[in-house]
């Protein structure tokens, strides 16, 4: 059957992650909403992923594009945004936009007519077109890629797909996450079939070769821990 229901989604009521200044809440469905620019951002949708596989012999429920809108149209009605601010890898390849379904084209089209669309390139829809490779909320750059950040400079990217994992009770839990320090936030993939990569990873700890914090993206709430507590 097709997917009946979105996961979680709503504003963060404890957390505002700052850079330069620049407030920015999480929401519990991966989304980072600016209030200042009345911006919602999403990273890594990677719409048409099952397709893609398909293409390749493997067949996987085809509804992820389905499901990922579905939550992104839950996420825009909650915040109405003005601005809504794909940070790359919207679709899983160039060819994406050629396999998506009447339907799931028709929403996509629904909720871009809702707000400004930013379109920011990532590698795997380096070819969409209109896309930029950056864009900016005053101080704070948007890319897909994190990118070395010279002194003064703040930055939002995508792209690892972060998740973290702590113990609590004796139990072992993992998400996806948020990771930032007061540089630099590391957004979680948005897309319903995407997987992440541990924060303990090398791809990810040498972009925070300090202390930085972690919010996990829980049923209810977002929890913020420390880096030091998260695998």
């Amino acid at each position: 059957p097709e997917p009946s229901q979105t996961k979680p989604c709503g504003l963060s009521k404890s957390h505002r992650i700052a850079l330069g200044g620049v407030a920015f809440i999480p929401d519990l469905s991966g989304a980072l909403y600016c209030p200042d620019f009345k911006a919602l951002l999403v990273a890594d949708l990677h719409l048409e992923k099952a397709s893609s596989l398909a293409r390749r012999g493997v067949h996987l429920p085809p509804y992820d594009t389905r499901e990922t809108l579905s939550q992104l149209k839950a996420v825009v009605d909650d915040v109405k945004p003005e601005r809504l601010i794909f940070l790359g890898d919207s679709f899983h390849d160039d060819e994406a936009m050629d396999r998506i379904s009447d339907q799931d084209r028709e929403a996509l089209s629904e909720i871009s007519s809702s707000a400004e669309c930013v379109w920011i390139a990532g590698n795997h829809d380096g070819a969409l077109q209109g896309a930029s490779l950056t864009a900016n909320l005053g101080p704070v750059t948007l890319r897909h890629i994190p990118e070395p950040i010279e002194d003064g400079a703040y930055e939002i990217a995508g792209h690892y797909h972060p998740a973290a994992a702590i113990v609590q009770r004796g139990r072992r839990v993992r998400r996806k996450c948020f990771a930032a320090n007061g540089e630099r936030i590391l957004m979680p993939a948005f897309g319903s079939f995407t997987g992440g990569l541990s924060v303990g990873s090398m791809a990810i700890s040498v972009l925070f070769p300090d202390d930085h914090d972690v919010y996990l993206l829980g049923g209810t709430a977002i929890h913020k821990v420390p880096s030091s507590r998260a695998m």
